[in-house]
């Protein structure tokens, strides 16, 4: 039985001055490099996802690009593969990373589950051989992709937790919705100090 932590797209696209930033974002990406530095023997291993777009293209309807974007199911132009947007946030200590993960690479991708590791494994794959039973989710957008990826480490039959203050949201409301959610399906919310 091992630990993991999932670190969910913590991109400059996706903090302050990113174009999609989230209020937050970069004092999350610090949060969680001074939350794993404080303690190191706390998970067996650290996966990271990245949205990972693909340029040439809307990415399965994913980017707007005949109308403005909806903000629900269409979004701009975000985290497109080699941008500096699309890279982790300079305040995320990416040594602490062991498996990283790219997602949405051609398709709409909300959930880390939906990506594949650098060595072209499904994340399910990587978590049964590496027999991960708990999972603690921190990252961007709670209301998005962290809650994707909670409710899917769930449906994989893993123990999961999230840790509300490593986490930033699109939306204060929904958001909270977001966090409802995840309580009622069975998801412990909580504090990374454990409050």
């Amino acid at each position: 039985m091992a630990r993991a932590l999932f670190i969910i797209d913590v991109q400059n696209d996706f903090t302050e001055g990113g174009a999609l930033g989230v209020d937050g974002g970069a004092a999350v990406a610090a949060g969680i490099t001074e939350y794993l530095r404080a303690n190191p023997k706390e998970y067996d291993e650290v996966f990271a996802s990245r949205d990972w777009h693909d340029a040439d293209n809307d990415n399965g309807g994913h980017f707007a690009t005949d109308a403005a974007p909806d903000f629900v199911t269409t979004w701009p132009s975000h985290c497109v593969a080699g941008t500096p947007g699309a890279e982790y946030h300079p305040a995320l200590d990416t040594s602490l990373i062991g498996i990283h993960v790219r997602k949405g690479q051609g398709v709409p991708a909300y959930s880390i589950f939906e990506g594949t590791t650098d060595d072209a494994e499904s994340l399910l794959q990587k978590l049964d051989k590496l027999e991960v039973t708990e999972v603690d989710v921190v990252g961007i957008a709670t209301d998005y992709c962290v809650r994707a990826s909670a409710l899917d480490a769930l449906g994989a039959h893993r123990r999961v937790r999230v840790l509300t203050d490593l986490v930033a949201g699109v939306a204060a409301a929904s958001s909270a919705a977001a966090l409802d959610e995840l309580k009622d399906a069975g998801v412990d919310v909580v504090a990374a100090n454990g409050e």
